[in-house]
């Protein structure tokens, strides 16, 4: 899909931004570039689109040469998506997600049929359509801003730092929203990041990067596990290179299969009832398929018991969750964040499939730390 062939950068004074850089990346890659200022990450990923061009070497997309190719033809072919939006305060949504296909000459039908498309791949209404940047949240532009360059139906996209003016909690919804989408749509990523952990999370493999060199390409797994030399160890962060069992990555591996959960039929009297059984103080609600719609707790009943009967007439929707092949890792560091003692566990289709408690995540660090150090105890017993 995208090949970087001894790729370098030259400024004046024959200052290298980059110097030989070999990479090839598959279709369908999620690749994030990280790497301390001024390593020539950004640098990199501008040169795929001609925004920067390179000074030696060949960059290759499906084969071709991008320097024989027309620079605003190649541009409109790649989607790229930067930090601060770029959304144009006087266009509608509509307008602005569609602004490519205009320059390729959509039509007018075409172009707001595409945009309904997007819209409701991010879960935004679609009368959001009709609305101004200004009318939305940070967020929210944000999604806009991604679906502008989804909508040409660009093969590969760049993305510049996308999420890093965001709120933590709203950059926590917006990675696994957009890795979510990249996987369903298939699309070649190459996103450039200050932030370790968002690497971490979102990469199928991470390029890191030092003085326009590359230092260490892999899997977030192995980088982890095996970093390439004391500047990656130091660069990851001690913090994160915790040793886990290596049979054991992903939530749905250690979940609770039988999580405490009613249907949104069900009274609020049977919820008590069930709290009760069960020794919980809440319960996640589900609706007749299954699906997760929020949760219930004793304080909500109380203050809802003489106005409501059912659940789903007092549930509260705002409810984080993971899915089933979300890394175990991430999940740590969200409900500490978050500062939860459990996080529902959901399937492709937003089934229930369990729950990971702070009790089960506790349980695997401590075997993992104690149970080496136990092994390393033994051998030298037997010694």
């Amino acid at each position: 899909m995208l090949k970087f062939d001894h790729v370098s950068k030259v400024y004046s004074g024959n200052k290298k931004a980059v110097n030989n850089l070999n990479l090839e990346i598959k279709k369908g890659e999620f690749i994030c570039f990280i790497g301390p200022s001024g390593c020539g990450k950004t640098t990199s990923m501008k040169m795929i689109n001609r925004l920067i061009e390179p000074t030696e070497g060949r960059i290759l997309i499906d084969g071709k040469d991008i320097m024989e190719q027309d620079k605003v033809k190649l541009r409109r072919d790649i989607g790229y998506v930067i930090q601060q939006i770029g959304l144009f305060p006087h266009m509608t949504i509509s307008e602005n997600i569609t602004l490519v296909p205009k320059l390729l000459q959509w039509s007018k039908e075409k172009r707001r049929e595409r945009a309904e498309e997007l819209i409701q791949l991010v879960n935004l209404p679609l009368d959001y359509l009709d609305r101004y940047p200004q009318e939305l949240s940070g967020g929210q532009q944000q999604r806009i801003g991604v679906l502008r360059a989804l909508a040409s139906n660009p093969p590969l996209i760049l993305m510049d730092e996308p999420f890093g003016a965001l709120d933590p909690i709203t950059r926590d919804g917006l990675q696994e929203e957009f890795k979510d989408l990249q996987k369903r749509l298939g699309k070649t990523i190459v996103f450039v990041t200050h932030d370790m952990d968002e690497a971490i999370k979102l990469a199928d493999r991470i390029v890191i990067m030092r003085d326009g060199q590359i230092v260490q390409v892999d899997t977030p797994d192995e980088i982890l596990r095996n970093p390439a030399n004391e500047f990656v160890e130091s660069f990851i962060g001690k913090e994160r290179i915790i040793q886990t069992k290596p049979d054991v990555t992903t939530v749905g591996q250690i979940m609770n299969k039988v999580p405490a959960a009613i249907q949104k039929e069900e009274t609020l009297s049977a919820a008590i009832k069930q709290m009760k059984e069960k020794r919980v103080d809440s319960l996640l609600v589900i609706d007749h398929d299954h699906k997760l719609e929020g949760y219930i707790d004793v304080e909500m009943i109380q203050e809802n018991r003489k106005k409501f009967n059912t659940v789903g007439e007092c549930l509260r929707t705002e409810l984080y969750f993971v899915k089933e092949n979300s890394f175990i890792r991430d999940t740590i560091q969200k409900m500490i964040k978050r500062q939860t003692k459990y996080i529902p566990v959901v399937d492709e289709d937003n089934r229930l499939r369990g729950i990971v408690t702070r009790a089960t995540l506790a349980d695997l660090v401590y075997d993992s730390i104690w149970g080496e150090e136990q092994e390393e105890e033994s051998k030298t017993t037997i010694k």
